[in-house]
Parts: C-alpha cells; sequence; structure tokens
C-alpha cells in the first residue's frame, strides 16, 4: 500500500527528522515528522539571475491536517513559519510547504 511505503519514509532517521508543529505559532505544539529539502530556486529578473536559498517540508497530512500559512515548525533548535498555502499531494497524503526562517 503507499500510504505503507510513505510512513517508511517518514520513519526513517536518515531520511526524516523530528518536528514540533504549531499552529498559528502558538504553543502547544503537536510533535510531528518531517522531510526537510532545501533547494535552491532561480528567478529571472531581464537578464539577471538571482538564486535564493529555500527550505520546503514535507509533513504527512495525517499528523497535521490544517496546517496553514503562518503555522511554525520547530525542527534542529530552528523555528520556520510557514508561507503561503501549503500543497497537498494527489493522493492527500503529504503536504509539502515552503518556510522561512524566524
Amino acid at each position: 500500500m503507499f500510504a505503507d511505503a510513505l510512513n517508511d519514509l517518514f520513519n526513517d532517521p536518515n531520511l526524516a527528522a523530528d518536528s514540533l508543529w504549531r499552529a498559528g505559532g502558538v504553543e502547544p505544539g503537536i510533535p510531528v515528522r518531517i522531510i526537510v529539502r532545501r533547494p535552491d530556486r532561480v528567478a529571472e529578473f531581464g537578464e539577471t539571475r538571482i538564486a535564493a536559498d529555500t527550505t520546503v517540508f514535507e509533513l504527512r497530512v495525517a499528523e497535521a491536517s490544517t496546517l496553514a500559512a503562518g503555522d511554525t515548525l520547530e525542527c534542529e533548535g530552528a523555528v520556520y513559519v510557514v508561507q503561503g498555502e501549503p500543497m497537498r499531494d494527489a493522493a492527500r497524503l503529504i503536504w509539502t510547504a515552503e518556510a522561512r526562517p524566524t
């Protein structure tokens, strides 16, 4: 089953990490598992290319069903604010959320 395979990924200590999700950035936090990606994004403005660091989190919808812009995620001692609306995958099992450090 696809959901079982995703759970295996989120339980893998080499791929995922423990985090604390705070709806609206307010206590109390809820423990969740996250997969962190930090891809470089390139934007073009005229003939100028600008590379920017980004932080993208993936979370299971089952753990954070109401994830929204303005929520915070605390991971490895750093707190990040979810920017924009998180997007769910086609199976509605995983959130993808871009975030910035506070």
